[in-house]
């Protein structure tokens, strides 16, 4: 049985960017600007760190001391920023909770009992400088039987049904879900099984719909390809399935089969648990690869607490014993670092992969619109493609890191998860991508600037013949002292025609010219081939 059950799921989702000429910079200000102002829907949570340290929590500041000081900032920023003190400033994070949404009730089967949970809160990440939200979802039950603590993991926290049953229902989804406030009205019902919905959307837009429960929840928000209207959008980065982080506070943890700890930690339904749900051999590795048995002994006895996390990258569930103080202490306890130190460790490693992801598939858009053919085309990539190198640097300097705590299991499950999620390798390819264009457009540029250059000299060359023929020792071929100023003035306008015309020709045959001189400077080149390049000068059409 578990006691305790929570659930925390960590949905990741890309902003598009706002249009140049908004009146506001950044995403959560058009949020705040999109709802009733008496009403609000989303709030901006306060300092966690009041001016008055009696008010502080204990477990607010344990959270604090456990990350290193670059984390720190990043997390909560410095408070010398509300002085005249020069400082890194308000963290770069804004987070908008909502509270109207109290409970939630889940009926995983047609037919089966529905299931009421608590909310804990919901809310909605923000970071400066980067199109990336994150919603973050936290619920939290009691005395449960584990297969419905297996099922809520396998079913719960998918954006959108992968298919359907010959029933109707949605394919591995919750039969029903149900948004609750605090008088218990139903707020927003899910739509699994409206398979007309979601094969539309695809027919339409080529892009997936999202369930009606997850658009009630984040609204302003609206998904890019909606035909609603909204200057607040978003798309998905990344699979239908959320991120989760789940605890689990059983009677006895020593009870669970290697069986039971892999449906936990690969979120895999509970039905079959009389056997491991994959082959042997393909799950030869689950201990070592997942599964953080930092305190995990079962043989152990005495006052030990055995608790084991198992941490695949998609998914963190940590299972304990519920008899323990120090495993279910929501201040002091596991339990306080599990909602506290571990969700942040693993917000952060959402959030990185996220705004890689982003980044990346930014560049893509940016490739695709490119025309060679033509020039505005060819501007825009290269003023788009210096952008994201700003944007990439301000990342990396403020938000990229890949420590973020000395203690050790927090150290240890931020590596975990940064490897799961392969963001060093994310992360190294990005880079090199943005480097490959930065590279051609800097070659670009050079060359751009070669062919000038050419061209002058070629011009330069061209013009020492009639400057030296005509102003040798200062002689005068004509003497246009003694003719009326008329005279002159016109004489001025057509040499100067004819030169600018004769500049104008010299430029746009300065390519075969400059081959042209190239051969007759070159000593193994004989006259035929001299004559050769005079030839193309005169008749070669230009090449592009």
């Amino acid at each position: 049985m578990v006691r305790q059950f929570r659930q925390i799921l960590i949905w990741p989702l890309q902003l598009m960017p706002l249009k140049e000429d908004a009146a506001v910079r950044a995403h959560w200000e058009l949020l705040e600007q999109q709802q009733d102002a008496d009403a609000p829907v989303w709030t901006a949570l306060t300092d966690e760190f009041p001016d008055d340290p009696a008010a502080v929590q204990e477990r607010h500041y344990r959270e604090f001391v456990t990350f290193l000081p670059h984390a720190q900032r990043f997390l909560y920023g410095e408070r010398a920023s509300r002085t005249t003190r020069t400082s890194y400033g308000d963290s770069p994070i804004k987070i908008y909770r909502r509270r109207d949404v109290r409970e939630v009730r889940v009926t995983m089967t047609a037919g089966a009992p529905p299931l009421t949970l608590t909310i804990a809160h919901i809310d909605l990440y923000f970071f400066f400088d980067v199109d990336v939200v994150m919603l973050v979802f936290e619920m939290a039950g009691a005395d449960l039987p584990l297969s419905t603590a297996h099922d809520l993991i396998h079913r719960f926290g998918r954006a959108y049904p992968s298919g359907w049953a010959a029933s109707g229902e949605g394919a591995n989804c919750p039969a029903k879900v149900e948004w609750l406030d605090e008088r218990g009205k139903v707020l927003a019902v899910s739509d699994f099984d409206d398979r007309a919905k979601f094969t539309a959307a695809v027919c339409r837009s080529i892009a997936p719909a999202i369930a009606a429960h997850w658009e009630f929840l984040l609204k302003p928000l609206r998904l890019n390809h909606e035909d609603i209207t909204g200057t607040l959008r978003y798309r998905q980065l990344e699979h239908y399935r959320m991120p989760m982080m789940v605890y689990l506070a059983v009677d006895n943890p020593r009870g669970l089969t290697r069986a039971d700890y892999v449906r936990l930690g690969l979120a895999v339904p509970a039905f079959n648990r009389t056997g491991l749900p994959y082959s042997e051999a393909f799950l030869r590795d689950f201990e070592t690869r997942y599964c953080y048995d930092r305190y995990h002994d079962p043989a152990r006895g005495g006052d030990w607490v055995d608790t084991r996390v198992i941490c695949t990258g998609h998914t963190l569930v940590a299972v304990g014993d519920v008899g323990e103080a120090v495993f279910t202490d929501p201040e002091r306890g596991f339990l306080a670092q599990f909602r506290h130190q571990i969700f942040l460790v693993g917000m952060i490693a959402h959030f990185h992969r996220a705004a890689l992801l982003m980044m990346s598939d930014r560049l893509v858009s940016i490739i695709t619109r490119l025309d060679v053919r033509d020039h505005d085309s060819v501007r825009s990539f290269r003023r788009d493609i210096r952008e994201m190198q700003e944007v990439f640097l301000r990342f990396s300097h403020r938000y990229w890191f890949s420590e973020v705590s000395d203690q050790a299991m927090v150290r240890d499950l931020s590596r975990m998860w940064s490897d799961h999620l392969a963001l060093k390798s994310l992360y190294a390819g990005l880079r090199d991508e943005i480097g490959d264009m930065s590279h051609y457009l800097d070659s670009d540029m050079l060359r751009r600037q070669s062919t000038t250059i050419v061209r002058l000299t070629v011009v330069t060359m061209l013009s020492i013949l009639g400057t030296v023929s005509t102003g040798f020792l200062g002689m005068n071929l004509f003497a246009m002292a003694d003719q009326p100023a008329s005279f002159q003035l016109s004489v001025f306008f057509v040499v100067l025609t004819v030169t600018t015309l004769l500049t104008y020709v010299v430029l746009r045959r300065s390519q075969p010219l400059s081959e042209f001189l190239d051969a007759v400077s070159d000593p193994r080149a004989g006259v035929r081939a001299h004559l050769s390049a005079l030839v193309r000068v005169l008749w070669s059409k230009r090449r592009r």
